[in-house]
């Protein structure tokens, strides 16, 4: 099956052709660190995580850029409210975002782009746009010109020109002393009082929001490039903006080819975000819940759809997790991972899980094929027989979960776990075993009752009892 992707633009999916064959340029929105990543980071990048994985799957040589706004209101009021510089704010931040996500197997963008290092090229893209008569210098900043451009307006979310101040989500600012249209958006902001600026032809400032992005993605991708992402959120007013910015300043239309957005993270129906103060922490939820089980339950949906976050969906990925890691481990104990080729329902397996990727990365029907191959796993390991076949299902996992998913850690933190499931086996060991012994001795006795008992105390310890001609087996639940 070909890959389709769902293009914002054109509200449809699209068969998926690069601009050059064999490579692809993406660039995601990321985030403002003027505090520590929410749930809702973790969604956006998990998602384009996964989309970055499965095109290189694919074969292609991907250019994945991602970028930190770290210069912005909210972290000037933070930097301002703890007495020190903005970046050490910004900082700290990015060092917790790094953390969270290499805790979620996130694997790392090819550039992390930064606005306080694209000065030069935003202040050449400004100057650009004012030539060409799209922005104005006010006596505030410079601003953008919706009226030079209005056929651009509202190409991803359907917005009128009328509809700007209403659904700008405080991000717009409302009618100033430079503004020749409440419409307008400002691109430069003349410097206030005790906030970091930086020099330009129209006196010292710092950037507007929208403008960065178009300034990042141009400078790291050229003048057009395949896919830009970002949340649901951004895509109005701040995608809408970066198609003004970028294709009047080119002079090219749809710089950018597929424009994709990933849904929001909602508590109680509403947008998880910290300007509502509903957001929990990567680093809280990590108190609750393993990271792997977590980008399990953010992967058990299609990218584009929202997620209810609650207690009983983190639960259900948990054991679902802990299902897979420990029929893992059952079976990298037994044997080394082999080619899953010869094996029909593998090969079944695997063109469902490629053709739900393939339908604009349908994560949900990926997860589906994982879980029906991890249950045929624990069939096998329970009679510890058919190796080869134990064999091919960990090659399988090893590229769709691992590879793929992300759900599997390196090898490393599998050795670790080994060792801790030996260990765990070694704890409870002379228990079972003395257990075992009594519970021989009541059914030998017809103390059926005693029986019961001593199995449904080794039942809450995990233990699987196997009644055999030789006598009782027992290991712990996969």
């Amino acid at each position: 099956m070909t890959l389709r992707i769902h293009d914002t633009r054109s509200k449809k999916k699209r068969f998926f052709t690069p601009i050059k064959d064999g490579k692809i340029g993406i660039y995601v929105c990321g985030i403002t660190p003027y505090s520590p990543s929410h749930l809702g980071h973790a969604r956006q990048a998990i998602s384009f995580d996964i989309i970055t994985r499965w095109l290189r799957k694919l074969g292609y040589d991907v250019n994945y850029i991602t970028n930190f706004t770290d210069i912005d209101d909210k972290i000037i009021k933070v930097a301002n409210k703890e007495g020190k510089d903005f970046l050490e704010i910004a900082n700290r931040n990015i060092k917790d975002y790094f953390q969270v996500m290499d805790s979620l197997n996130v694997i790392r963008a090819d550039e992390y782009s930064r606005v306080t290092e694209t000065i030069p090229e935003i202040i050449d893209m400004i100057s650009i746009l004012i030539d060409k008569g799209n922005a104005y210098i006010g006596n505030d900043g410079v601003y953008f010109e919706i009226d030079t451009a209005p056929e651009k307006y509202g190409q991803l979310t359907g917005q009128t020109l009328e509809m700007v101040r209403s659904g700008a989500g405080g991000r717009v600012e409302g009618t100033g002393s430079g503004k020749r249209d409440h419409r307008d958006f400002a691109l430069w902001k003349n410097a206030k009082e005790n906030e970091p600026f930086w020099e330009s032809p129209w006196g010292n400032g710092r950037p507007g929001w929208h403008i960065e992005c178009s300034a990042m993605s141009l400078k790291h991708l050229g003048k057009e490039f395949d896919i830009h992402g970002g949340g649901r959120d951004l895509m109005f007013p701040h995608h809408e903006a970066e198609i003004f910015q970028s294709e009047c300043c080119i002079g090219k239309e749809n710089t950018v080819k597929y424009w994709i957005h990933n849904g929001m993270i909602n508590v109680n129906g509403e947008k998880m975000s910290k300007s509502l103060g509903n957001f929990t922490t990567i680093s809280e939820t990590f108190d609750s819940v393993q990271p792997l089980a977590l980008r399990y339950s953010l992967l058990n949906a299609p990218y584009r759809q929202p997620i209810e976050f609650n207690p009983s969906m983190l639960e259900e990925s948990e054991k679902h997790q802990e299902r897979l890691m420990l029929a893992y481990l059952g079976g990298t104990k037994l044997t080394n991972a082999n080619d899953w080729s010869d094996y029909e329902f593998l090969n079944s397996a695997s063109e469902s899980f490629c053709n739900g990727m393939n339908d604009d990365f349908n994560t949900r029907v990926a997860i589906v094929e994982l879980q029906s191959v991890v249950k045929k796993l624990q069939e096998l390991l329970s009679t510890n027989s058919e190796l080869d076949y134990i064999s091919a299902i960990m090659g399988w996992l090893n590229e769709y979960a691992g590879n793929i998913l992300g759900l599997i850690p390196d090898k490393d933190i599998v050795n670790s776990l080994l060792t801790k499931l030996d260990s765990k086996r070694n704890e409870v060991s002379t228990r079972v075993e003395d257990l075992l012994a009594q519970r021989q001795e009541a059914r030998g006795q017809k103390d059926w009752d005693m029986a019961d008992k001593i199995r449904d105390e080794l039942n809450s310890m995990k233990v699987v009892i196997e009644d055999g001609p030789e006598g009782p087996t027992w290991k712990l639940e996969n």
